[in-house]
């Protein structure tokens, strides 16, 4: 019986599979026949769900994740948690969801790393802080909308290069996600307290006060 999934749907179905067997065989053709046969799919048709090769096969396989991550948040528990503790849980969540995929993570970042995949790996590292502020209530518009994504994605981005750590419950690579979403809090206080002030100048009574001084 062929294969009724669309492409879109073989892609999130095999990308766990291809980053298990990336372990032993890279993000390669041979990673994605393992997956296609593991999951019962026509080696021909999976190739097709890949046209882009080993940057298509990573991308499904974070947006794998962000899928996982929708549906554990789901049930509503991040409504009752601080936007600190919400960006928290959601950091952490795709942190540890990478447990004994270490190898393929490294392999998956000297891949994204090249120069003609830079642009490509921005925009995903981009959609996933996006994805991560939206769970979190995020409903800006302005530039805050663009510098809080851009701060998450370097907090997560520079997390990922801690793929060696070997503390306990991976317990480093926590506290240094601990330690930059405190900065970006304070980066965002400070900011506030800013445009609070500037908000609060009226230019045209300054103006006013330059051109009639008070008595």
């Amino acid at each position: 019986m062929a294969d009724e999934r669309t492409l879109d749907e073989l892609r999130l179905a095999l990308a766990p599979g291809i980053a298990r067997a990336a372990v032993f065989d890279g993000w390669s053709e041979a990673a994605l026949e393992r997956a296609a046969a593991a999951e019962g799919v026509d080696p021909a048709v999976a190739r097709l769900a890949f046209p882009g090769g080993a940057m298509d096969m990573i991308d499904a396989w974070i947006e794998a994740t962000d899928e996982r991550m929708r549906q554990a948040f789901a049930d509503g528990r991040l409504a009752g948690m601080k936007v600190r503790d919400r960006i928290r849980a959601l950091l952490i969540f795709r942190l540890d969801s990478l447990a004994g995929h270490e190898e393929a993570l490294r392999r998956a970042l000297a891949i994204q790393a090249m120069p003609r995949n830079l642009a490509r790996a921005l925009k995903i590292g981009w959609r996933g802080a996006d994805r991560m502020w939206r769970l979190a209530g995020d409903t800006a518009t302005d530039y805050n909308h663009y510098t809080k994504r851009a701060l998450l994605a370097g907090i997560y981005g520079s997390a990922l290069l801690l793929v060696d750590d070997k503390s306990e419950g991976k317990a480093d690579t926590h506290a240094f996600v601990d330690r930059r979403i405190d900065d970006v809090m304070k980066f965002e206080k400070a900011k506030g307290q800013v445009l609070a002030k500037r908000e609060g100048f009226d230019m045209a009574r300054f103006l006013g006060r330059l051109r009639y001084p008070a008595r």
